[in-house]
């Protein structure tokens, strides 16, 4: 017989090993009682002799005693068993129980009985094969100690049908059997793979709640809480606490989350929650009370009351808790509020270029005539604030919220010296040495993914800021251009101003923000704008280690480019 026959592929190796390892034991247990109730009549009630049986069910025992010791052979071979262990076992215990049937014919005991459990076995452990061959070898058994009987005297008629039957029964066993635990494996091999995808979705959900900048919490009727993410225990931990309480914790611990519970008992009473949330206050004994943003969520409706009529909260419901802190949420309203204003404003600006360009015409017009002083003084401050509007039209119209750009392949080095020459020429800046402005650039070319103009307006707001905010000193400004890294380049403007103070510096990127009077604060975010458009990123630095403290630096993607490095 083919070991490949012996197991059923369905089943998996610790499915096969445990119930190998349970039939073993359960034979040297039966081997046991085998021999009691051989011995037990003889040696207490002194009835009969000891016999042929007695001898075959201490051999069984021993044998199943030693199998039982025996740890290899409840070791799989290639996952399945073998025909040694299946001699060992179902072997045995047919050869055993044929031979107690057939020797003990005038015994009080039935052995017929036994010889199922072999049959049983086979049907779960084997293949259809060498369980049908199994159920096949035991009706012969019965039927040729049928055949025996008969021919000692027995009815032959009534022998046979029994025997028949018997093996009839067996067969259908088998089949049973193995039905049984094909369908038996099926659903343990079903459940463990549905195990394994929950908890795989457990991790991947605590994987997304840790992640999120939002405090979540999931909390039962008992006020105990089961789940928090790390921005959730931030929000609920004391001063000194580090990461706050870890779960599973009740909101009854504390006075401070008083206020807390309150709103989620009341929510599991009520079964429903605002969706916008409702704002409330979280106390704590080492540092100031905290303005939180709370949004709720049930998972059970509740259910009505016999007796009272009143809802009362479902033991079995869940709530999940969104905290937030109410500063955050209005920083973000009004962060939407300021967008929704720079479209509106970019609208407006837009259509306020053409009156603005023929108040423009018009005033230069008027002053190609012959005016009085006082007239042309006029006219002079007419046309400075047409052109301050321009700059203010421009700004807010690129502060606005464009399309794609496609960025095209420039050199650097070459399109930065263009640049600084043209401002230097605006701006009344000298290029000679000793100047404002110290420039270094790379000997050959490099290039970039960007856009010509918007390089240039990047540059030129780099450089008015670094003028604005410094002294009249030789060098301090300087521009220079330098590798980072391989994929990259880096532009950056240092001065050797002042510092930039910490509260202003949180704001430098932020539309709407200066500490000009006469500002717009779009210039930085116009320059955050136009490199994000190109991929490139722009930050801020303090170095008060250098000779230029103060560092703008601009990081463009490296482009191929005909000789550069």
């Amino acid at each position: 017989m083919p070991d490949n026959l012996l197991s059923r592929s369905w089943r998996s190796e610790e499915q096969i090993h445990e119930l190998l390892a349970t039939y073993v034991s359960a034979r040297a247990v039966l081997g046991l009682s085998l021999v009691v109730m051989q011995v037990l009549p003889w040696f207490v009630l002194r009835r009969g002799e000891p016999g042929a049986s007695l001898l075959i069910c201490g051999a069984y025992a021993a044998q199943a005693l030693g199998v039982w010791l025996w740890p290899k052979v409840r070791t799989l071979v290639r996952g399945r068993i073998d025909m040694r262990q299946w001699w060992l076992t179902i072997g045995a215990d047919v050869l055993v129980f044929s031979a107690l049937h057939a020797l003990d014919n005038n015994s009080s005991f039935n052995f017929a009985a036994l010889l199922v459990l072999p049959v049983l076995m086979a049907g779960v452990l084997c293949t259809w094969l060498p369980a049908l061959a199994t159920s096949a070898a035991v009706t012969l058994v019965m039927l040729g100690v049928a055949l025996d009987r008969a021919a000692q005297g027995g009815d032959v008629a009534g022998l046979l049908m029994q025997s028949g039957l018997a093996g009839g029964g067996l067969f259908i066993i088998t089949l049973v059997a193995g039905q049984l635990a094909n369908w038996a494996a099926s659903e343990e091999r079903t459940a463990f793979h549905s195990l394994a995808m929950a908890r795989q979705q457990a991790e991947l959900n605590r994987l997304v709640i840790d992640e999120m900048a939002e405090g979540i919490l999931v909390v039962d009727a008992q006020a105990s809480v089961r789940v928090a993410n790390p921005a959730a225990r931030a929000l609920l931990a004391e001063q000194g606490e580090g990461d706050g309480p870890e779960a599973p914790f009740s909101l009854q611990d504390r006075p401070g989350w008083w206020m807390l519970w309150r709103d989620v008992e009341r929510a599991f009473s009520s079964g429903h929650w605002p969706p916008v949330g409702t704002d409330l206050t979280l106390t704590y004994e080492h540092h100031p009370p905290r303005a939180i943003r709370m949004r709720i969520r049930c998972t059970q409706r509740p259910v009505a009351s016999s007796v009272s009529g009143a809802p009362p909260a479902d033991p079995q419901g869940l709530a999940v808790v969104f905290l937030e802190e109410s500063s955050s949420v209005e920083a973000r309203q009004r962060q939407e509020r300021l967008m929704t204003m720079g479209r509106m404003a970019a609208s407006v600006a837009h259509e306020i270029r053409n009156p603005l360009a023929a108040i423009a015409q018009a005033n230069e017009l008027f002053m190609e005539d012959e005016l009085r002083p006082d007239q042309q003084l006029l006219g002079r401050i007419v046309a400075d604030n047409v052109e301050r509007l321009k700059r203010i039209v421009e700004d807010v119209l690129e502060a606005a919220p464009a399309g794609s750009v496609a960025s095209s392949v420039l050199d650097l080095a070459t399109e930065t010296e263009a640049i600084v020459q043209e401002w230097c020429r605006t701006a009344g800046v000298a290029r000679s040495p000793g100047s404002l402005l110290r420039l270094t650039l790379p000997p050959g070319p490099v290039g970039v993914f960007f856009d010509v103009h918007h390089l240039r307006r990047v540059v030129v707001n780099l450089l008015d800021n670094a003028r604005r905010h410094t002294a009249s000193a030789p060098e301090a400004v300087w521009l220079g251009v330098s590798d980072e890294g391989v994929a990259h380049v880096r532009l950056w403007v240092g001065s050797q101003g002042e510092p930039i103070a910490p509260d202003v510096e949180r704001y430098l990127f932020e539309p709407f923000h200066s500490t000009r009077s006469r500002g717009t604060g779009l210039g930085l975010y116009i320059c955050r704008e136009l490199c994000q458009r190109h991929g490139a990123m722009i930050d801020y630095q303090h170095r008060p280690d250098t000779s230029h403290p103060n560092v703008f630096s601009v990081v463009m993607r490296r482009a191929a480019w005909p000789g550069a490095r």
